[in-house]
């Protein structure tokens, strides 16, 4: 068994001009890709070799000796996820289940979007700002380099990459105009309320 690269669910010109096709072509083909032959790489000829991605995961976690099998499964597995949470079209106000919760749980969707945002902006060098459940309420957490919320077992919801080869050929150092175009423009709540459920 191997772990293989999935295919985006849009084509790479699809969430232009906020991410353009160079991005998501250097991002997905280049980043993603390279971990994905790095994990296999790294993990043949191990008993890890024929574990699922999300238990590479969590059995090298904790695992210091394991952390370069740790670093290349979570960021295909963040990666992964992170595609998912985007679409043409998307961002802004959302809809169904969520917003329920995000007014339960934040106070309603600005003040989620607030920490989101600061999350992201936070983050200091490389990392991810996520929407996840724990303890049964929605959070915003971020996490630095490859770490995952997985990983501690806390569901993910949403995430934003915020390593710069997500957004540098876009917006140079101007991360919080990436956040901001994520935010209004991208983020398919359709599968946060598919995760919700």
């Amino acid at each position: 068994m191997s772990i293989k690269l999935p295919e985006l669910p849009y084509d790479k010109a699809a969430l232009g001009p906020y991410i353009s096709a160079k991005t998501l072509e250097f991002h997905y083909v280049k980043h993603h890709a390279g971990y994905v032959k790095k994990l296999n790489g790294l993990v043949k000829g191990t008993p890890l070799a024929e574990e699922t991605l999300e238990n590479i995961i969590k059995k090298t976690a904790k695992d210091a000796s394991q952390s370069a099998i740790f670093n290349n499964a979570a960021q295909v597995w963040n990666h992964s996820f992170y595609w998912q949470g985007m679409k043409k079209g998307g961002g802004g106000i959302p809809s169904g289940a969520i917003v329920d919760k995000i007014k339960a749980d934040f106070g309603g969707y600005d003040k989620f979007i607030e920490e989101f945002k600061k999350a992201g902006l936070g983050q200091f060098g490389s990392g991810w700002a996520w929407l996840v459940v724990k303890d049964g309420k929605l959070a915003v957490m971020k996490t630095s380099n490859a770490d995952t919320p997985i990983a501690h077992g806390i569901k993910p919801l949403l995430t934003i990459d915020v390593w710069e080869h997500a957004y540098y050929l876009d917006y140079q150092n101007k991360r919080g105009d990436y956040i901001d175009a994520y935010v209004k423009n991208l983020i398919n709540w359709d599968f946060v309320n598919k995760l919700l459920k």
